[in-house]
């Protein structure tokens, strides 16, 4: 649902959902509604008069065509419409980003919110078994993907990571070849903190840290230090290791997703068109070469062609799923689809992996009020500041390291999650409950081995297709995560947290009762019960040489065996991240314009 704003200088629909219908309960609705509409009415908050001009009907025929505006396809789509010559496509499948999205302290109340995929995972033996052996696999379905919904975490990852790929056969993608790239999109508003020997300034991408903290962030920064963790000033820099309160892609408070960073301020470029609502539903394979695409809109199928190249960006999930459904994949799977074989690929789809978590709960001495009232708004909407200016506790987190890794590689992430100014009646000093005030723990372990697939149900492009993560089915993965948690549990017998009496209140699962509460065997049970997923996946349309039986494109991201298309994504990577997935998939995205910029100035 559009919610319509006017002003003199702009006259905007404005997407949903609105914050008083995110909340759903009575008691919030009048404060909701009336923050939900100072937040609409503020332009350096919603952006009304700055947001991309959608069109209704495309041309014929473009130079280049992308497919999805997430974290990947819209910065591609952006730095290609950079070449005036260059006539340029994008095509998503949802809408514009919402209003609310914008404030930070929303963040956790988008997730599954009504512009969401709503994927699930099937057939897991290993986890999620409470749940009938199905996790939820999150997503958002908006220009921006979930960089319009996620918690704004800017983590590269380890260097480690990009030099495996390296090795792996991908030349040009160690950590040297990729932080120009990071550079380039970012416009860091902390320079001077952590220096320029890994960060940049001038892009669009604003990275910083939020401008609100909690009091109990200190302590838990304090708590990292006293359990021998430590604490990284810049986990991006040269400490790797550690908690830290993190940047974020934010500036003033206010969220910067890829859209707004890199498509807003490509709005007005004649060459540049972007349609919304507009499903991708084939690539049109001739002699093999990408030539065009088949799309659904508006209750109608629509063909437009591209003379240079079609650049896939749609995600973990979609983008197999498209190629699957263009003929490009497994040659038995699409036979037994009744899909006509354009390519024979094996690896489409194959190689999915996501890290793997589980959720702690603790309560502790301190009031459970809520953090959003009418001042937290009224300073929020005046300065940019305050509770509502920030994710609470989920901007601290971690990289750690288990028995499985080595000291500069780590493999773990402790993320505490808590204080979120979000939904609430707006009186002061209101208690949420009368009892202690909760803060969960998500210990999770960032290198898994584990790896599902993704195969169509059918083929009819409107039927989700099968997802199959396979968690937890590796011995190590299950062992990384059991030791992540009870690196968790350290931190309750801190001083620094004592002094809060910060408890552990999980209970025994009932599944899990043959074994002792909190052993090591308990908590093997327990997190193949009540599995959290990270949605920070990778892999399934593998980069590798042609050598590497599961790739899917080569080292410039160009589809094995298929001219004029690539994949840019994180279904690109061989290896999935040992952190947030956000940041590397757009520096995959300016790789990919730099490689596709290249090769047309030959």
């Amino acid at each position: 649902m559009g919610y319509p704003i006017q002003s003199g200088m702009c006259n905007t629909v404005l997407p949903g959902p609105s914050m008083e219908s995110m909340c759903n309960a009575s008691a919030f609705f009048v404060f909701m509604s009336f923050l939900d509409t100072f937040v609409r009415a503020k332009e350096e908050i919603s952006g009304r008069c700055e947001r991309i001009n959608p069109i209704e009907q495309t041309d014929d025929d473009y130079d280049f065509i992308v497919i999805g505006g997430g974290a990947g396809g819209a910065v591609t789509a952006a730095r290609l419409s950079e070449v005036s010559d260059w006539k340029v496509l994008l095509l998503e499948a949802g809408g514009d980003e919402s209003a609310a999205g914008q404030v930070p302290a929303l963040a956790t109340k988008l997730i599954g919110a009504e512009n969401d995929w709503n994927f699930r995972t099937t057939h897991e033996s290993n986890a999620c078994l409470s749940t009938n052996g199905s996790c939820t696999w999150l997503s958002s379905r908006t220009l921006g993907g979930n960089t319009a919904h996620n918690d704004m975490v800017y983590l590269r990852g380890n260097p480690t990571d990009y030099n495996n790929w390296a090795a792996m056969g991908n030349e040009g993608w160690s950590y040297k070849d990729v932080l120009p790239f990071f550079k380039k999109s970012e416009d860091n508003g902390e320079i001077d903190r952590v220096g320029r020997k890994y960060h940049g300034t001038g892009g669009p991408l604003p990275v910083q840290r939020f401008p609100y903290n909690n009091s109990f962030s200190f302590a838990m920064l304090a708590a990292a230090e006293e359990a021998g963790f430590g604490v990284s000033n810049d986990l991006n820099g040269e400490k790797i290791t550690g908690f830290s309160n993190f940047q974020s892609t934010q500036k003033h408070g206010v969220r910067h997703s890829s859209a707004r960073s890199f498509l807003w301020p490509a709005r007005n470029r004649k060459n540049f068109h972007v349609s919304l609502e507009s499903y991708v539903t084939k690539i049109i394979i001739e002699n093999d070469r990408a030539v065009g695409v088949k799309y659904h809109k508006n209750g109608t199928f629509h063909t437009v062609r591209a003379s240079r190249e079609i650049v896939l960006s749609g995600g973990i999930v979609k983008s197999p799923h498209l190629l699957l459904l263009s003929g490009i994949g497994p040659k038995k799977h699409l036979k037994s689809m009744g899909i006509k074989v354009a390519k024979d690929l094996p690896g489409v789809g194959k190689n999915l992996h996501d890290q793997v978590a589980y959720l702690l709960s603790f309560t502790m001495n301190v009031a459970d009020v809520y953090e959003n009232n009418w001042a937290a708004a009224t300073e929020y909407l005046a300065f940019g500041t305050g509770p509502l200016s920030s994710t609470g506790l989920s901007q601290i987190s971690s990289a750690l390291t288990t028995s499985l890794t080595t000291p500069d590689y780590p493999d773990t992430q402790l993320s505490p999650n808590g204080y979120q100014a979000h939904c609430a009646p707006g009186e002061l000093n209101v208690l949420r409950s009368t009892d202690k005030r909760t803060v969960t723990m998500f210990a999770g372990y960032t290198h898994p081995k584990s790896r599902g697939r993704v195969s169509l149900a059918s083929k009819d492009p409107f039927d989700q297709p099968v997802i199959w993560a396979n968690y937890l089915s590796e011995p190590s993965d299950v062992q990384g995560l059991v030791e992540a948690i009870e690196m968790a549990l350290r931190l309750t017998g801190t001083k620094a947290l004592r002094a809060y009496n910060f408890t552990l209140t999980d209970t025994n699962i009932e599944a899990c009762s043959d074994h002792t509460f909190a052993s090591t065997e308990y908590w093997v049970c327990a997190i193949r019960q009540d599995t959290t997923v990270e949605l920070h996946q990778g892999g399934s349309c593998k980069m590798g040489p042609a050598s590497d039986p599961l790739a899917v494109v080569d080292p410039q991201l160009r589809v094995h065996g298929v001219t004029g298309l690539r994949v840019v994504d994180a279904s690109i990577m061989p290896q999935v991240t040992s952190a947030n997935t956000a940041s590397p998939t757009m520096m995959i995205g300016e790789r990919g314009a730099d490689f596709i910029k290249k090769h047309w100035a030959q």
